[in-house]
């Protein structure tokens, strides 16, 4: 366990709870297999916890609900208790397949309803549970993070709520803009990337990747992924290049000022591999179009790295770029919900943060200083340093 050292020298604020909302039981389990293995790893090196009243066992999980009345209304049901308890809450807010009934239609949960889902469960527990976490992969509107016009600022007032209803951390990862927290400055925000999956999962599914100078290069899409770009080309030692993108201010469609073109800046990246790195794919329209752009340039193969797919626009287009040999290989993480077709795609590659989660949990839960979790670089240096 790589924690080990920090938490042998710290105890717990309070017995650890974990919370799953509906669309992330999954995700729950597997975080729950590796705290249950991390607490027993714990003891077998230092027993001086043994003594401490839940702090091993063979669950953390707990069960809760929002049950709905034939209007659609809901309420949040916590059916195990809390009282003194350090409770972590998972929520996916982009679960789209979850379903519910309101006046005998179905519809499917939008972000919106995770949120209020979040809030009655909060609800539920305030004033009973010692210490309120929420674990928000995708942060709820992440996008709608700065007003360029008569807009509301949807991100800040969510935070801003979740804090004063007595949230004290809130846990997201690969923020669209990370300075959404300056919104909650007396509350408890960090930011986790996921470089160290990407490149595990990637050598994992791409056995024949070179790692270097010569025969690698990192490609930002845009100018909001210039700092991820940098940081992963310097931790590979190798080039990096930048698209912007142009777009026609004059115009909106569909909310936003469509793209008119994708512009270079950059190496050539003739003859080399290609790492295409971003927080997220959405429709997949600018990500295929820079792809597809760095192939007519003379790139070898395509590799898109993001944290977030979300393919809100189908799988067809990723499917038609696969074949044409624009793309080799997407990885994304397993932190939002992603459907059997895509899961099924040989194209798809996932990278698992469940172990990094549960790290994540088990750090705060000691509340001992989370840059043990957060500083991957060593781990990143010894996995560069196997494979080549």
């Amino acid at each position: 366990m790589a924690n080990l050292v920090p938490l042998e020298n710290s105890i717990p604020v309070a017995p650890l709870k974990l919370a799953a909302l509906k669309g992330c039981e999954e995700m729950a389990q597997t975080i729950n297999q590796y705290l249950v293995q991390f607490r027993k790893d714990l003891i077998s090196h230092h027993n001086s916890r043994l003594n401490l009243s839940g702090y091993v066992g063979d669950s953390f999980l707990i069960n809760c609900d929002c049950p709905r009345f034939g209007t659609g209304e809901a309420k949040g049901r916590l059916m195990d208790s809390v009282r003194g308890a350090d409770l972590f809450l998972l929520v996916d807010v982009c679960n789209w397949s979850i379903t519910y009934k309101a006046f005998g239609h179905t519809n499917h949960m939008s972000p919106d309803d995770h949120f209020q889902d979040l809030k009655r469960i909060i609800a539920a527990a305030n004033g009973k549970a010692h210490r309120i976490n929420v674990i928000m992969p995708f942060m709820y509107e992440g996008r709608q993070h700065k007003r360029t016009s008569r807009e509301s600022l949807d991100c800040a007032l969510a935070l801003q709520e979740l804090s004063n209803m007595g949230v004290s951390n809130i846990i997201t990862f690969d923020a669209h803009d990370p300075r959404v927290m300056n919104s909650i400055p007396l509350s408890g925000f960090d930011n986790f990337m996921p470089t160290y999956q990407f490149l595990k999962a990637l050598i994992k599914s791409v056995p024949d990747l070179h790692l270097d100078n010569d025969h690698l290069m990192i490609i930002s899409p845009d100018e909001g992924a210039m700092s991820r770009a940098v940081y992963f080309s310097n931790i590979l030692g190798v080039d990096m290049g930048m698209f912007y993108k142009r777009r026609d201010y004059s115009t909106i469609v569909n909310g936003k000022n469509p793209i008119v073109a994708h512009e270079f800046l950059g190496d050539s990246v003739m003859g080399k591999d290609v790492i295409i790195i971003d927080d997220m794919i959405s429709s997949g329209e600018s990500m295929l179009d820079v792809a597809k752009q760095v192939k007519e340039r003379g790139a070898a193969r395509v590799f898109v790295c993001t944290t977030f797919g979300l393919f809100t626009d189908g799988l067809e287009k990723f499917d038609e770029f696969y074949k044409k040999g624009y793309i080799e290989k997407i990885i994304t993480t397993d932190l939002t919900y992603r459907t059997p077709n895509l899961l099924g795609r040989e194209w798809y590659e996932p990278a698992s943060m469940g172990k990094y989660i549960a790290s994540i949990i088990d750090i705060l839960n000691h509340d001992v200083s989370v840059d043990k979790v957060r500083s991957t670089t060593k781990k990143i240096t010894k996995l560069l340093e196997k494979c080549r």
